[in-house]
């Protein structure tokens, strides 16, 4: 945290994302609730193929653009105090996450769907938006941003309890690796992410970009579990009310 700054990168984060709570508890809620559990669940293991994809891919790119604003370009001073640290800290983080989107791939397979069909098919807009708009923050602003994604989306990683629920609406064991070991591992990532931001010396443009990214993420999260929703329930567009 900079000497000016009124509070920590960690305490601002947290109090904007407290207000966006309640949106959150709402969206997942009615994704996890039991009735239609099994369908859309199926509808959950794709999209979200569709944003852990994009993880590594997103962190790789934001630890080569650490090398090119700090020294090289100079664009946020002789060399960018942030960009050391912060490519550190992606670098053991990309080797955490690495190879997750096949867990899923492997899980929609148990769950008798078809892996290569969901990489054939085009991810829906909802995924764009939440991935495209970390790629333009770290092309075009500050490799920190991504910061905000990851928080918002590691700490509302599945609940430990959320397996069983699953379980109990006829999905089977071997379907449910992703969603188990998220529930392990993203407690302790958050934890280590809320670290970095206060040891990070972020002025407060910057500690506004990861918040926004993290106000982003939001709203694309919430959006997407709407989507799956939607997409789980049955057509009803071909129904026809006749009378004679």
């Amino acid at each position: 945290m900079s000497a000016g700054a009124a509070v920590s990168a960690s305490t601002a984060l947290r109090a904007r994302l407290r207000l966006t709570a309640p949106a959150v508890r709402s969206a997942t809620a009615a994704m996890w609730r039991s009735p239609g559990l099994g369908p859309r669940y199926g509808g959950y293991l794709a999209a979200m193929h569709g944003v852990i994809r994009a993880s590594v891919p997103l962190m790789e790119r934001a630890v080569l653009r650490c090398a090119e604003v700090g020294p090289a370009e100079r664009v946020f001073g002789p060399a960018d105090p942030v960009c050391g640290p912060l490519a550190e800290y992606l670098r053991g983080h990309i080797e955490e996450e690495r190879g997750h989107d096949d867990w899923l791939l492997a899980d929609i397979a148990a769950l008798g769907g078809d892996p290569a069909a969901v990489l054939d098919r085009q991810p829906p807009p909802v995924v764009a938006r939440l991935a495209g708009a970390q790629h333009y923050w770290i092309e075009y602003h500050h490799p920190v941003a991504l910061l905000g994604y990851i928080a918002v989306l590691e700490g509302n990683a599945p609940a430990p309890w959320l397996a069983d629920r699953i379980a109990a609406a006829g999905v089977p064991e071997a379907a449910l690796r992703t969603v188990r070991g998220h529930a392990e591992l993203d407690t302790g990532h958050t934890a280590a992410l809320f670290a970095l931001l206060d040891e990070l010396p972020l002025d407060p443009s910057l500690v506004n970009a990861v918040v926004m990214s993290a106000l982003h993420t939001v709203d694309g999260l919430v959006e997407l579990f709407a989507h799956i929703g939607r997409a789980a329930e049955p057509d009803h567009s071909r129904e026809r009310t006749h009378t004679s």
